[in-house]
């Protein structure tokens, strides 16, 4: 059965679902007040990571014990407002609840690894569909330490990955210098994850799949959807904010921290947190990693892009609308710096640009992917947090499947919202 679908934000979870849908052969129009893979996106911001080996929730056994210093530093890697600790103490809770045994973090793992799982192919297929297929690149992302010490703090989270099925090569010493001539040879041991990739301009990317779901057939309507219509467990029609109303007999929510309020509207109280991240570019350099390298002692990840040498990181728990601090993106600007000496320590303004978005986050680091509970019409599709881009791919071929009626290709049960019921 043809489906005419409300695909609400064109996010690279939006754009990949709106592309599944037409090559399932239903109709889409694309719900967007935005400028797709525009500078307001999440999918804009990130770090361009394609990490199938990003597993682990983002809390782990002990943090609360790091609690108050994430509230008494403001420009630590992870830091929460105080104004906004009264509101958003209850999905802190949740948050560190996630993390709290290893064995809580390995079925999370177990959950996260069939949706990460072949991202950089699955990603390769839609960028050569669209025409962009410059823009990802499989050949492995590097962690690296100061020391072999640094990876043994983290040994725990390693050894989750290799239960689940992630292998690695170690580096040092002298074959990391060949390898990332340019990184400070204060870092001296790395580990080379080759299932995993990069996306060059994610940007780029979100927006080439949204034109091409346009060519394929779909309507791109610039205005925010606000409502659902349903009569029953029927979805007649999708609420704009222009004061119309989009009929439709489906739809999918992926429209990143503004999703909740509509997954309400479908049965589903969501705690959605905004975690803010920042990055620095530096445009103009020839100096910078040959891989994609997450620097353990700096706690961010350094890409090379098409656009500039990218350092992306930080987590601030806040509220949607509070200003930016800008001192965030001036530390990963520091830390670049540090990171890779031989770029100019005094680097021009003009060719430097900070950024701040949202990631739509869960407390327990796993999307809304399913069926809502009001309605099978309604799909939620949200709350991927730091793994956006990576899960995308395959997060438009459930969102597919689901809307067709068809099996979905990887259990999806864990990824329910009934979970926060």
């Amino acid at each position: 059965m043809r489906r005419h679908v409300a695909v609400i934000g064109a996010g690279i979870e939006g754009a990949a679902s709106a592309v599944e849908l037409l090559r399932a052969g239903h109709r889409a129009t694309i719900l967007e007040p935005d400028s797709p893979g525009g500078e307001q996106a999440a999918s804009y911001g990130n770090a361009g990571w394609l990490s199938s080996h990003s597993v682990l929730p983002p809390s782990g056994p002990g943090l609360w014990k790091q609690v108050p210093g994430f509230i008494a530093d403001p420009l630590g890697p992870l830091a929460i407002r105080w104004r906004h600790l009264p509101r958003s103490t209850p999905w802190l809770l949740r948050y560190l609840a996630a993390g709290w045994t290893e064995e809580r973090v390995r079925q999370i793992a177990e959950t996260l690894r069939p949706l990460l799982k072949d991202s950089p192919a699955l990603h390769g297929t839609l960028a050569r569909e669209a025409g962009v297929p410059e823009l990802i690149e499989h050949k492995g992302l590097m962690n690296a330490w100061h020391s072999r010490a640094g990876f043994a703090a983290e040994a725990m989270g390693w050894r989750i990955r290799r239960q689940v099925g992630i292998s690695w090569t170690e580096i040092e010493g002298a074959a990391l210098r060949e390898m990332e001539p340019d990184l400070d040879p204060a870092y001296t041991f790395a580990v080379l994850t080759e299932e995993a990739g990069r996306c060059l301009a994610p940007g780029r990317y979100v927006a080439a799949l949204v034109a091409h779901a346009q060519r394929q057939g779909a309507e791109l309507r610039p205005v925010a959807a606000t409502g659902l219509r349903l009569e029953g467990e029927r979805l007649r029609g999708v609420a704009l904010a222009d004061g119309s109303m989009l009929d439709c007999d489906a739809a999918v929510i992926c429209c990143g921290v503004r999703s909740a309020p509509l997954a309400a509207q479908a049965g589903d109280r969501v705690p959605l947190q905004t975690e803010r991240g920042y990055h620095v570019m530096l445009q103009g350099v020839s100096i910078g990693p040959r891989h994609s390298v997450s620097l353990g002692g700096a706690k961010m990840v350094v890409n090379a892009m098409h656009d500039g040498l990218r350092a992306a990181g930080q987590v601030e728990i806040a509220a949607t609308d509070a200003s930016p601090d800008w001192r965030r993106a001036e530390i990963l600007r520091g830390h670049l710096l540090r990171s890779f000496p031989g770029l100019p320590q005094s680097f021009p303004a003009e060719r430097t640009k900070l950024w701040m978005g949202h990631r739509p986050s869960t407390p327990d680091g796993l999307p809304c992917l399913g069926p809502s509970r009001r309605s099978a019409d309604v799909v939620h599709a949200f709350g991927h947090g730091h793994v956006g881009l990576v899960a995308g791919a395959r997060t438009g071929r459930l969102v597919a499947q689901l809307l067709s009626g068809q099996p979905p290709e990887i259990p999806i049960t864990p990824f329910s919202a009934a979970r926060f019921r």
